[in-house]
């Protein structure tokens, strides 16, 4: 073993290095764009250029065997010490008989080790088992890099009089025009006439040199561009400012001619380059990318550049919300704007986030619908109103809940619940035929087909044909409704809630529950679920043919609610009434939670989720009795929508910045 301590020392090891060159070529790939990225262009350009370099500024090697130390092999002691094994493909070399082992330390820790027990290199490459992401080892290694390129690169360019943080960059023409103007260009072929320069700029995400030849690949928001750099095309040394300052995750501007390569790679000939963005840390491994599920929502720039499908994702996000709100404006609906700050958290039963505000002395909250302001402007006069906006609700997450997410809500004077459902169904085709351009589409591998009309269907219809029961027979029977319910379904469903069932305060609340755990689940194909009972639906008219029900309607695709719609109710004092059994319902189970379960854990959270209190919004109520006109309103989830149409498993995966859990 060699210990690493002073740059004579390194500079012996570099000279062994260059004596037995064919040594690098066992160096990891994935060294491209490290500090030590010479031994890459060792590889490819002839060794011995590299290692002289390397002679010269001994530091250079000192810190990548530290990279490597972190990075490849192990031999572990009782105080385990990273070290990295250079393979020999000279046997007579007197220094070892089977490999070179180095490693970087101090003084101290020299003195300090002093056993070792040898261990078999493991491979290097792709069959080399990433990291994880929040080792030491890791942060020390991104600390490092980062401190050696501030120090060195970013340095080295401001002494030679180049700015590594540019101002701005005249661009000609992206990637994708580029790749559209001259696609009928053959292979080796240039353009005829003179004079067509181009200015492109992107980020480096990859690069290959071949002595005075090379290749990087330019990156832009439209796609990929090469550039092609030739050593005698390239002015005042800027062939070897690419070579020993240009990394991979550096942003560029680059100007040239257009040529197709002999391999039909459309190409920049590069006559000027300048780095316009100097990266400080590297990109993720090439070949195992960003596969930290956690690290890419919390790191999502770096999971867009490492995953450009992720950044596809957000792009169908944007398209999709710009066909809804062109579909419903080209309907003569008008967009609104409804506080985010509110007295009273109305509009829905959900948990709200609170703050304070200082200046006016008050507790307020975040809202959790947009839904009872929306109603005032219908009172106020407008007939047709909406609002795209974000929705906040202090509960669960999942990967169908996100405490923040994006929904429409829009209202439309003198029209029912059947006009909304017409409306849906515009909406979510429209939409998959921006995105998809057909209404077959397919999500996590089950086919979906959005051929309207969908299927229309009541609750209580639903819950019989899967269960047997018929909710209608028990009339306000609440103890015949429980019996029935858990009868059926005791044996059915190993994982039914029968707490849930017990403190069901009335039949409609019992018919809710079964429909969501036994029906819900099943209803893959989009399908409106109609006539809620009037005990979950506190804001929607009562059905005009079935007392106890009401006009609202809910869409279920792949077994997900994605919208919710009622006929509005607008008589002010049956309002009153609804919202006054809503809170104190709220408040009675609040109360038996409390009382029955404090000493489950498991149910403490869940008292904890029902701990908020409910109030009145009395200006809604006053609103309602200046007279609102009949009308329906609808919510549709854009998160859900959005999730459908990208083929995504989870809310994470559509939201750019998701809440996450304080990273430890």
């Amino acid at each position: 073993m060699i210990e690493v301590k002073s740059e004579r020392v390194i500079s012996n090891l570099a000279k062994h290095f260059r004596d037995s060159s064919s040594n690098l070529s066992k160096i990891p790939q994935r060294f491209y764009g490290y500090p030590g990225r010479e031994l890459k262009h060792a590889e490819k350009e002839g060794r011995e250029m590299a290692v002289e370099a390397m002679l010269q500024q001994p530091w250079k090697l000192r810190h990548l065997l530290h990279f490597a130390t972190t990075s490849t092999s192990r031999v572990l002691s009782a105080n385990p010490i990273p070290l990295i094994s250079f393979r020999r493909t000279t046997p007579s070399h007197p220094i070892c008989s089977s490999a070179l082992i180095a490693r970087c330390c101090s003084s101290s820790t020299a003195a300090d080790s002093t056993t070792t027990t040898t261990a078999a290199p493991k491979p290097a490459g792709r069959s080399r088992k990433p990291s994880s992401s929040s080792s030491p080892a890791n942060t020390s290694d991104r600390d490092a890099i980062r401190a050696i390129r501030r120090q060195n690169e970013v340095q080295e360019l401001r002494s030679k009089g180049f700015e590594p943080y540019a101002y701005q960059w005249d661009r000609t023409h992206t990637a994708n025009q580029l790749q559209e103007i001259y696609k009928d260009l053959g292979n080796g072929e240039e353009p005829n006439y003179e004079g067509d320069n181009v200015s492109v700029a992107g980020r480096i995400v990859a690069r290959r040199t071949f002595g005075k030849l090379a290749f990087l690949t330019l990156r832009d928001d439209s796609g990929t561009i090469q550039l092609y750099c030739e050593k005698e095309r390239l002015a005042n040394e800027q062939f070897e400012q690419l070579k020993t300052v240009l990394d991979i995750g550096d942003i560029v501007g680059a100007s040239g001619s257009i040529k197709r390569t002999e391999k039909g790679e459309l190409s920049v000939r590069v006559i000027s380059f300048s780095i316009l963005t100097k990266s400080l840390l590297p990109l993720p491994d090439k070949y195992h990318g960003l596969t930290d599920v956690d690290k890419r929502y919390r790191q999502r720039y770096v999971d867009m550049i490492a995953n450009p499908e992720v950044a596809d994702i957000f792009r169908k996000r944007a398209k999709i919300v710009s066909e809804i709100r062109n579909t419903v404006e080209s309907l003569g609906f008008i967009s609104v704007e409804t506080p985010v700050l509110q007295g009273a958290a109305g509009g829905a039963e959900a948990r709200p986030f609170i703050t304070y505000h200082n200046s006016l002395g008050r507790a307020l909250y975040l809202r959790i619908a947009t839904e009872l302001h929306l109603k005032r402007m219908l009172v106020g006069g407008f007939e047709k109103v909406y609002e795209i906006g974000r929705i906040f609700r202090n509960e669960g997450i999942s990967t169908r809940h996100n405490p923040e997410f994006t929904t429409i809500e829009m209202y439309e004077a003198y029209s029912d619940y059947q006009s909304m459902m017409n409306m849906t169904e515009e909406i979510v085709t429209r939409c998959a035929l921006a995105v998809h351009g057909t209404l077959n589409i397919e999500y996590q591998g089950i086919g979906i087909c959005l051929e309207r009309p969908w299927r229309r269907e009541t609750m209580h219809n639903l819950v019989k044909e899967a269960t047997g029961i018929d909710f209608l027979k028990f009339g306000d029977d609440l103890k015949a409704a429980k019996e029935a319910t858990l009868k059926a379904l005791d044996y059915s469903h190993d994982n039914i809630d029968t707490f849930s069932i017990e403190a069901c305060p009335s039949v409609g609340h019992v018919l809710n529950e079964v429909f969501e755990i036994v029906v819900e689940p099943q209803l893959i194909q989009p399908t409106f679920v109609l006539d809620y009972p009037i005990e979950k639906s506190p804001l929607a008219k009562p059905h005009r043919r079935h007392a106890g029900l009401t006009e609202r309607f809910e869409l279920f695709i792949c077994g997900r609610e994605l919208a919710n719609a009622f006929s509005e109710l607008t008589d002010p004092l049956d309002q009153r009434a609804r919202l006054e059994a809503q809170v104190r319902q709220h408040n009675e189970k609040k109360t038996a939670i409390d009382a029955e379960l404090v000493d489950c854990e498991e149910n403490k959270n869940k008292s904890d989720d029902d701990s908020y209190e409910v109030t009145l919004d009395e200006d809604f109520l006053t609103a309602l009795e200046y007279g609102m006109p009949p009308a329906s309103g609808m919510g549709l989830g854009i998160d859900r929508l959005v999730m459908l149409l990208t083929d995504s498993a989870s809310i994470r995966d559509v939201i750019a910045f998701p809440v996450l859990k304080n990273q430890q």
